[in-house]
């Protein structure tokens, strides 16, 4: 894989697509550090350092810290992303847009436009209601026409990173959206270093700082590997399609199999789950209640909703909203699975086509024994999403850090799945250019 990687640089079109990437990401990436007009920017600063919930820590991370700067991409691409969860949710409640995803190209290009609305129209009414919600201290002039434009410019700055995500797709490498996403979150990564640095190693002697810094590495180094595992891993059915008679030829009889990935939901539980429970935290912490030290019963269950305050020694009775966060993800696991694979449509196309699982009748034992085998993986799925969830969650509780580090946690599931379908996309362009070679050879 990395030979084709060095020998893609020797290939006129996909240095070019990979050439036109960077050039892309350049452009996002001075646009994040401009910011909005009309935004007190040193209030924004000082109520995000005031601010000890984990829901804006991760907003602030997959934007690439552009929401915590407000600069004009702000947004970021986290509108479109809302667009396309809403989007594929609605398309097993709506019949219209289940046949739509079934109609091939032309109804993909109708769900994409869809989608661009819906991503326009969230990213307005999230620009509008934090103008409106956050207030005078917000705006350097509180007026009804600072509020539209600022709605207005972050908008198009979301509007225009859609736009380049959908670019770098078509003339790029890799998914766009994706990428863009991944830059984000690796552009905190000078910031990560520096705050581990300052609490594990510096002031420390040089024999703490040696065994500590060996055994961040060593823990960095055997989360990625455990998460390329689980996001490569899959189970592979065994499929015979049998013969059958075309015209005067004999056709079929070829064996295949089907990949199942053990990973099924990929990090949407997670964000589901993490945004579920911070919820309360985010309403009363606009309604002006102190979390960190609240009074009455409903702000210590809130307190224990927050993720910044689970596995602390001093106060482990609010880790109890762990267990809950763990039972979020299971559900959502399997839920979010239960619409994206359908276990008796793979049965019956596969039906169709002639094709059966060796030992298992065509039909409903096929469909049984898949969604048997899709319970098991969705379960070996969501126990390696929660192992991989709770380190920063408890790296947090004991030393006061990991919640916002991108190489830990829901941000190390998205670099190593996006690293590693960018580099198979790599992979399989060289792959058709040595078979476009031999053809014309």
């Amino acid at each position: 894989m990395f030979k084709n990687i060095l020998n893609a640089f020797k290939v006129k079109d996909i240095r070019s697509r990979i050439i036109f990437t960077l050039l892309m990401i350049l452009i996002v990436r001075l646009g994040c550090q401009i910011v909005t007009p009309g935004i007190n920017v040193a209030w924004v600063q000082q109520w995000f350092q005031s601010m000890s919930n984990s829901a804006f820590n991760f907003f602030s991370v997959i934007t690439g810290n552009s929401f915590s700067t407000m600069s004009i991409f702000a947004l970021n691409i986290s509108p479109y992303i809302t667009s396309s969860i809403i989007i594929q949710l609605l398309t097993i409640a709506i019949p219209r847009l289940e046949e739509l995803s079934k109609e091939g190209e032309e109804g993909k290009k109708v769900i994409t436009k869809i989608t661009r609305y819906l991503t326009v129209a969230l990213a307005f009414i999230q620009a509008t209601s934090m103008a409106i919600g956050f207030g005078s201290n917000y705006l350097t002039s509180y007026t009804w026409y600072n509020v539209i434009l600022v709605g207005l410019i972050m908008t198009a700055g979301s509007a225009a990173l859609m736009w380049i995500g959908e670019r770098i797709t078509e003339r790029g490498i890799g998914n766009g959206i994706s990428i863009l996403l991944l830059v984000n979150i690796l552009s905190g990564l000078p910031n990560d270093f520096r705050t581990l640095y300052e609490t594990f190693v510096k002031g420390k002697s040089v024999t703490i700082a040696i065994i500590s810094t060996v055994l961040i590495l060593a823990l960095i180094l055997a989360l990625v590997v455990f998460v390329i595992y689980l996001q490569d891993g899959e189970r592979r059915i065994p499929v015979q399609y049998a013969k059958k008679l075309q015209g005067r030829r004999m056709v079929g009889g070829q064996s295949s199999n089907m990949p199942i990935k053990v990973n099924t939901a990929g990090v949407i539980p997670v964000i589901f789950a993490s945004s579920l429970l911070s919820i309360p935290s985010l309403i009363a912490t606009f309604a002006g209640v102190n979390v960190a030290n609240p009074t009455g019963v409903g702000g210590h269950i809130v307190k224990g909703l927050t993720q910044n305050y689970w596995c602390n020694p001093k106060e482990p009775i609010y880790t109890l909203g762990l267990i809950l966060y763990l039972f979020l993800l299971v559900v959502f696991a399997y839920f979010y699975t239960s619409i994206t694979f359908n276990p008796t449509e793979v049965a019956n196309n596969m039906k169709k086509n002639g094709g059966f699982v060796p030992g298992i009748r065509p039909g409903k034992p096929t469909s049984d024994y898949m969604n048997k085998i899709l319970n098991y993986l969705v379960f070996i799925g969501v126990v390696g999403l929660a192992i991989v969830a709770v380190i920063p969650i408890v790296l947090t509780g004991l030393f006061g850090v990991g919640s916002s580090l991108c190489f830990f946690g829901t941000s190390l599931i998205i670099i190593v799945g996006v690293i590693l379908e960018t580099l198979k996309q790599i992979e399989s362009m060289m792959t058709v250019r040595s078979y476009k070679g031999f053809l014309n050879n």
